[in-house]
């Protein structure tokens, strides 16, 4: 009878201390995939503070081309708003192409591609995009390590039971944004 009550004890704190190891693991994945989010806001705001003179600089040689630069104006916003994850990529998504559509548009204008504010703009926004890039690749990187051990056996046993039922979203651009940012470059027109 003893040796059958030290058996199950023995079980029991075995099954324990996996049990705390994999819900400590999980939640330093987890607070790791939230720190690589965080540094993606990071860039994301340095973005969006960007814009503002990078709108004005365009407008003072483009002012026609109001569209554009309101699509602009409407897409940061939108961005600046958004507050869960996938609402961020979406905003975020939908700003790039409409940065896309900008750009672009300025390739129709010598006089502003030679100004060296928008010279200077265009170089810090495409700074900030390759440290996006980097923060983003770091965070999908969290997200599939959170992922993979949230459904191993048997971590998936329990994870549903202690708040990590389901799993965390990628910083992906999607199809729709990938649709837009390849869509024709804006027509110039002059009459």
């Amino acid at each position: 009878m003893l040796t059958i009550l030290i058996i199950v004890v023995v079980i029991v704190a075995l099954v324990l201390i996996f049990g705390v190891g994999a819900y400590n693991r999980l939640v330093g994945l987890d607070q790791r995939a939230d720190q690589a989010f965080a540094d993606i806001d990071v860039q994301l705001k340095q973005r969006q503070d960007l814009i503002p003179n990078l709108v004005e600089t365009v407008k003072g040689y483009a002012s026609h081309e109001k569209g554009t630069l309101e699509a602009v104006i409407q897409a940061r916003n939108a961005a600046t708003q958004a507050s869960s994850v996938n609402d961020k990529v979406q905003a975020e998504n939908v700003l790039s192409a409409s940065l896309g559509r900008l750009f672009a548009l300025a390739e129709a204008y010598p006089d502003l591609k030679a100004n060296t504010n928008f010279q200077q703009l265009q170089t810090e926004l495409s700074d900030i995009e390759n440290k996006l890039a980097a923060a983003r690749r770091f965070f999908n990187n969290a997200v599939q390590e959170f992922n993979a051990v949230r459904r191993q056996f048997p971590t998936i046993l329990f994870a549903g039971m202690v708040g990590y039922g389901a799993d965390k979203a990628f910083f992906d651009v999607g199809d729709e944004a990938r649709a837009a940012m390849n869509e024709a470059p804006p027509q110039v027109s002059f009459s």
